[in-house]
């Protein structure tokens, strides 16, 4: 499981989503950013629809999961 405490482009707040993992600032679920692009949406494409989430956010969070995976393959 991914430790996103590090990741300053997240949160969780027990009063947004239920405690779930947002996006900083926003009301936007990080999970939204997966499923949108499992389902074949472009990270752009993701931007335009959840305008309040900032590019750097977006990329940060990308980049942690990537090197959650290395650190999981590594071990």
């Amino acid at each position: 499981m991914t430790n996103w405490t590090d990741c300053p482009a997240v949160e969780r707040n027990p009063r947004k989503i239920s405690g779930g993992l947002a996006f900083a600032g926003t009301r936007v679920p990080v999970y939204a950013l997966f499923e949108n692009i499992e389902s074949g949406a472009t990270v752009k494409e993701f931007l335009e629809w959840y305008p309040e989430v900032k590019e750097w956010q977006v990329a940060a969070v990308l980049k942690h999961e990537t090197e959650s995976l290395k650190t999981l393959v590594e071990t």
